[in-house]
């Protein structure tokens, strides 16, 4: 076999993200194919062969990829739209054109999505994708080849609804499949996509939607097929006083313990939003070690809260962060949560405590590859890891004058990205992608818009 060849950055800044949170001020990393060979201070060692490319990385902070944990792709194209709603009156303005979507609409929004999040950082993504309206085509297929196709690591977290208006749930009664339907299809969807290997760029999980939009035994029977199949989990949870109501006056209990009660807190589960929890939710999360998506630029849109990160993270929770999807975050990027999860937590209890820049970086590189089950491969710099990594430029008058590089980079604007690595393959050169026209995307995403607001208007 062939030796790997070799890409070594070099005159570095890096934060390895590591169990030590290991940093350089000045370093080197040698990636050999896919993987992280070595790291460390100074520059490379002499003599390696196989060397095809030297990046000289003066001005730089490396850092691990980026790690999403919850969004909604098929939202890229009905952006600005209700934007002084709470959460329920939101999804009963938008689920009537949501339901109109299609295979066409879902892959431009999905390039639209995959494309902003690429370009600022994120390495790893996923996609919570819960509406599959009749007749609209082979949408699990167009997500997963959008991201393929991107060349970003991807989880899709192939979602259900079988609770419409007429079961008193709010989506439209064409919008949601059957029980037995949606079983079926996720199941086909995991046999089809879910890759187990250690360098998997697509995995699939179980992911009915949420309370308010499920029967019960949808969330058991979704629970009793994901561990039969051996994949993760993942829904919506406490995200609103509304949704805490709901749960109390239909099943009797608040949404953890109903979670509990259909088998859904695990270790192979993590929930979304989770901002109304109470001591013993978080005590429970940490018993079971389920994890949290923490989407604090969504939670804000729709007044949700502020989630009890500070309290989650101290309980041992694992917690990643999430974009959500952009119809309640329209900037659709990840790297500006780093600065908004550490600022809206400051407004909480904890004040300034609450978090810090790099407890902000961890959320959103090793927390994210924790929560999606894939500490083992990804969020952190270490030897032996996947090659995902990302090349933050911190000389430009945006960061120069900030001495210490992560807090430039959480605190400050939006760094520009010179270099991302998936898997050792660059797919972003200087703020633009390399695997994909992202002008093509811009105009087939406004297209699809119009197209689908044509469809649903009364």
């Amino acid at each position: 076999m062939a030796a790997a060849q070799r890409i070594v950055i070099e005159n570095c800044s890096i934060a390895t993200v590591d169990a030590h949170d290991t940093e350089y001020d000045t370093g080197h990393v040698v990636l050999a194919g896919h993987r992280i060979e070595s790291l460390g201070a100074g520059r490379a060692p002499e003599g390696l062969e196989n060397v095809v490319r030297r990046i000289d990385a003066t001005g730089h902070l490396v850092t691990p990829g980026l790690v999403n944990t919850h969004h909604h792709f098929y939202q890229w194209i009905t952006r600005g739209l209700a934007t002084d709603h709470n959460l329920f009156d939101w999804l009963v303005a938008l689920y009537p054109t949501w339901a109109r979507i299609d295979e066409r609409m879902v892959r431009a929004a999905a390039q639209g999505s995959l494309a902003m999040m690429a370009r600022g950082g994120v390495t790893t993504a996923m996609d919570h994708h819960y509406v599959y309206p009749k007749g609209s085509g082979d949408l699990s297929g167009a997500i997963i080849g959008a991201a393929r196709d991107m060349g970003v690591r991807f989880t899709l977290a192939r979602g259900s609804m079988d609770r419409s208006e007429k079961d008193g749930g709010l989506p439209p009664d064409f919008a949601v499949e059957t029980l037995e339907g949606a079983l079926a299809a996720t199941e086909e969807t995991v046999k089809q996509y879910h890759d187990t290997s250690f360098e998997a760029m697509t995995q699939v999980a179980v992911a009915p939607c949420s309370p308010f939009s499920i029967s019960t035994e949808l969330l058991r029977q979704g629970a009793e097929l994901a561990r039969r199949l051996g994949v993760r989990m993942h829904t919506h949870g406490s995200e609103t006083v509304e949704e805490e109501k709901f749960c109390h006056e239909l099943f009797g209990m608040g949404p953890t313990d109903y979670f509990e009660s259909t088998g859904w807190l695990g270790e192979d589960v993590w929930m979304a939003h989770c901002v109304h929890m109470n001591d013993s939710d978080i005590a429970a999360f940490a018993r079971t070690r389920t994890g949290v998506a923490h989407c604090p630029s969504s939670n804000a849109r729709l007044a949700a809260g502020i989630a009890r990160v500070p309290d989650m993270l101290a309980a041992g929770v694992p917690v990643g962060l999430g974009v959500d999807g952009t119809a309640s975050n329209e900037s659709g990027e990840l790297h500006t949560e780093l600065r908004n999860a550490l600022l809206i937590n400051r407004l909480g209890a904890h004040r300034e405590s609450a978090l810090t820049a790099r407890q902000a970086l961890r959320l959103g590189t090793h927390g994210g590859a924790r929560v999606l089950g894939r500490a083992a491969e990804i969020g952190s710099l270490e030897p032996g890891k996947l090659a995902d990594l990302v090349l933050w430029r911190m000389d430009t008058l945006a960061h120069a004058s900030i001495a210490d590089p992560v807090t430039a980079l959480v605190f400050g604007a939006a760094a520009p990205v010179t270099a991302s690595f998936v898997n050792g393959r660059q797919i972003v050169e200087n703020g633009r992608l390399l695997t994909a026209d992202e002008d093509a995307i811009a105009r087939s995403t406004r297209d699809e818009a119009r197209r689908l607001a044509e469809i649903a208007a009364p």
